[in-house]
């Protein structure tokens, strides 16, 4: 049987796209691969590893029936990455094992029994159904998926915290050094709902979003959440824990504040960056009126000193940063202007965008 007939970049464009959650190396060898569901000319392909499990279905051709196999998803796309775009390509079964060809090339590749493969027990009772478009929760990810934390012990910190309430939706993540908040309104009112994803559910999200108005469908459960979009099915665990309240962590009422350019800022950190350290990636923040001066220095006693002008006129302040810390949150921003509040030189800074409560970002000072 031929389970699919098609051009290589149709292919591989539809097993991309449920394949980055496989992993080379596996305890248990089926889940490095991906199952293949033949049905009259539909097919339907799943990855899992257990924690999240990724569906799509496609028209890729072939002949009409019913066939199920799963086979190396890694490999697959390999092999598929090896051949020209426009080649069209097949994938027949064959006792046991299925054959790939294209052109003049042949691979036969061994199978596992579909019946074999571990698919995620989906929960019985999710909360209501709400959407937004593809590209507001994709900007969402990205203003607040540098802070998640990396293999941090407080595991419930390796990930972001989905707030939705009303008709709004909150994103939050913090490592405990900084906390970056991002929210969007919606269309429907929903009932409370908080829950943690994952950091590689995060990942895989940002990888998966198209910058499109089509609409994601969200739905969460007290141990899933569940995400419908293009075509594709996105089921994952959720990481157990209490959140930090984040809303304690937010300075209120700052009493110095300027407004600056991103750009020239970004520019100056990025400089004044390349003489710290490796250990140590403290910067100098010296705030006087109509100046800002950004400092860093490194154990060989080099120095770097950068100046902006800015239109400020509170409290002359001296604070240190780690600079890592202020170049990210730069770095993911796209408007023109910055405005940082500050209480004094002991204190969080509070990093939002002018005219806009939709995003937040506190960092906290270091000694220097």
């Amino acid at each position: 049987m031929i389970v699919f007939k098609e051009t290589q970049d149709k292919v591989q464009s539809v097993l991309q796209s449920v394949c980055g959650i496989v992993e080379r190396r596996h305890t248990l060898p089926i889940l490095a691969n991906v199952l293949i569901r033949k049905t009259a000319t539909s097919l339907q392909l799943t990855t899992s590893d257990l924690e999240i499990q990724i569906r799509t279905h496609a028209e890729l051709g072939g002949d009409t029936g019913e066939f199920n196999t799963t086979v190396g998803a890694r490999k697959l796309i390999d092999i598929l990455r090896s051949m020209p775009s426009d080649q069209v390509v097949s994938l027949e079964s064959a006792k046991g094992k299925v054959i790939l060809k294209g052109g003049k090339s042949k691979f036969t590749l061994q199978t596992l029994p579909a019946e074999d493969f571990p698919l995620v027990q989906e929960a019985a009772n999710f909360g209501a159904k709400f959407s937004v478009p593809q590209k507001t929760l994709k900007t969402l990810l990205a203003q607040v998926s540098f802070a998640m934390a990396v293999h941090d012990i407080r595991y419930y910190l390796n990930g972001i915290l989905f707030v939705v309430e009303g008709k709004r939706l909150s994103l939050v993540a913090t490592d405990g050094h900084r906390l970056a908040f991002a929210s969007a309104a919606l269309e429907v009112d929903v009932p409370r709902q908080e829950v943690i994803l994952p950091r590689k559910t995060v990942l895989e999200l940002q990888r998966l979003l198209s910058d499109n108005d089509e609409a994601i469908h969200i739905q969460f459960a007290n141990n899933q959440a569940r995400f419908d979009f293009a075509g594709m099915e996105f089921v994952t665990k959720l990481v157990e824990g209490k959140f930090p309240d984040y809303n304690r962590v937010i300075p209120k009422n700052q009493k110095n504040s300027l407004t600056l350019g991103r750009a020239a800022l970004l520019s100056s950190l990025q400089r004044t960056a390349i003489l710290t350290s490796d250990k140590f990636k403290g910067v100098r923040l010296n705030l006087d009126p109509g100046t800002l001066r950004v400092a860093s220095n490194n154990a060989e006693q080099e120095e770097a000193v950068d100046e902006l002008d800015i239109d400020y006129a509170g409290d002359s302040i001296e604070i240190g940063f780690n600079v890592t810390y202020l170049i990210d949150v730069l770095a993911n921003m796209h408007q023109d202007m910055v405005k940082i509040e500050l209480a004094d030189g002991n204190g969080s800074a509070l990093i939002t965008i002018p005219d806009n409560d939709n995003f937040k970002y506190v960092v906290m000072p270091m000694r220097i």
